[in-house]
């Protein structure tokens, strides 16, 4: 960590990090950003987003994951049309950009979504991003059978052709900011059988799997009544445990599992968030680490966590494994910034191109102002970040050595039009599914 440091770039590179006296002596920059009063960071990376989740935030309050899904979720996502996936996926670009997210992993791309069009926005944004396309093959979410709305209800063979197209098509796209992965379907959603096809197809094809696990409780005991096994033994055993692997919120995952993940290397994406606001569970991270998992940091979606600001996710990160331990010392301000920056490279399998600020490696770097009374005085600058800071002061944002937010100004997005579509298709998107959304206060 520098103090009165500079980063040199040089095309899409960290050419030199170090002093600030020591950078001019390589030379007169073509454009240089005035970073005083900030702190420069490693872009921030989200390892489980839902961009279609965007569009219905506020839509799905105060109900369990079941309930949530099968009232809300399902029925407003059955009913999308291939636009509101683009406006929706644009909202959420638009929000992660403005609180410094530069890269980030999706996790189900349903068909209906548009994925294409899906893929277009993300290459004009300027982020890293992969993309994942759904595989399911069955309408279930662990042993509650038919439950899915009709228009999530996707056919197992199609999903797999799709996956491999997409793949083909825009893995590598944008510069090589784009990538494509499949997106398996949650314990319940696909067979067995299915489960390996997307192990073998993932392998055929040199790219990665993420998929929900042991979000619930019903997912241990799906998986122990099921099969007699922990639910990472049972994707351990279809072939679904590897490096490449990144399995979002692990709640209820086991000791057992944990030295399985930690031997076989994939990694969990811790979502504090979202596990606090529909009560699914507080995942066990300390200790989940101690045994050698990695373990990232994702938002999770619109209607789970309401917002897709990283630096407000961190400061939960921290605060809910204090009080779960009662031990103030357990879960510190650099843990989970290195949750948000390397561990999620490292989930990615992008550690050596991006997540810290190193000469040679990609730069995604993030300006955050400080000058405010909320981050004053500047004694402590991991500690302001983390505890003090929310997403809106980010000032800069830097991806692939090109400026894509500069004094809050989104240079790859058109904000106004962004919002202006995403309210226009929200309204649309109710009066088709007939969910009423009001808040419990009467409007007069």
């Amino acid at each position: 960590m520098f103090r009165d440091g500079a980063v040199f770039i040089q095309n899409d590179r960290i050419l030199f990090v170090g002093k600030a006296d020591e950078a001019r002596r390589l030379g007169k920059a073509e454009l240089e950003i005035d970073a005083r009063n900030m702190l420069v960071l490693p872009g921030l990376i989200d390892t489980h987003v839902h961009l279609a989740q965007a569009l219905i935030r506020g839509c799905a309050d105060d109900a369990s994951l079941i309930d949530w899904l099968k009232k809300y979720v399902w029925p407003l996502q059955g009913n999308f049309e291939a636009e509101d996936g683009r406006a929706s996926a644009e909202l959420c670009m638009l929000e992660m950009i403005k609180s410094g997210t530069t890269t980030f992993l999706e996790s189900l791309l349903h068909s209906r979504y548009g994925f294409d069009g899906i893929a277009e926005s993300l290459e004009a944004s300027g982020m890293r991003g992969i993309l994942s396309k759904t595989v399911m093959g069955l309408s279930a979410y662990g042993s509650e059978r038919n439950i899915m709305h009709p228009g999530m209800v996707e056919d197992a063979e199609t999903c797999l052709q799709d996956a491999e197209t997409h793949f083909k098509r825009w893995n590598g796209a944008g510069d090589g900011r784009i990538k494509v992965w499949y997106g398996a379907r949650s314990l319940g959603g696909c067979t067995p059988q299915l489960y390996r096809q997307i192990a073998s197809g993932a392998d055929h094809l040199g790219t990665g799997v993420t998929m929900h696990l042991g979000e619930v409780r019903q997912d241990t005991e799906y998986t122990r009544k099921e099969f007699g096994k922990t639910p990472v033994e049972f994707m351990s055993e279809v072939g679904l445990v590897g490096p490449r692997v990144v399995f979002a919120h692990g709640v209820w995952l086991t000791d057992i599992d944990w030295a399985i993940l930690a031997a076989r290397g994939p990694s969990v994406a811790h979502c504090p968030s979202s596990n606090l606001k529909l009560a699914s569970g507080i995942a066990k991270v300390p200790e989940m680490m101690k045994a050698g998992v990695n373990v990232s940091l994702g938002c999770d979606g619109g209607p789970s966590n309401n917002c897709y600001d990283m630096i407000r996710e961190m400061k939960t990160a921290s605060l809910v494994q204090k009080a779960r331990l009662l031990d103030p010392l357990i879960m510190n301000a650099e843990t989970v910034l290195e949750m948000a920056t390397i561990n999620g490279a490292k989930a990615l399998g992008l550690q050596k191109e991006i997540g810290s600020i190193e000469t040679g490696k990609k730069a995604d770097l993030v300006l955050v102002g400080v000058d405010k009374a909320h981050l004053t005085p500047h004694l402590n600058p991991v500690s302001n970040l983390v505890y003090s800071a929310q997403g809106a002061d980010v000032e800069t944002v830097i991806i692939d050595g090109k400026v894509v937010m500069e004094h809050r100004r989104v240079m790859t997005l058109n904000d106004d039009k962004i919002l202006r579509e995403a309210n226009y298709r929200a309204a649309k998107l109710l009066e088709r599914t007939g969910i009423g959304v009001a808040p419990g206060w009467p409007i007069i």
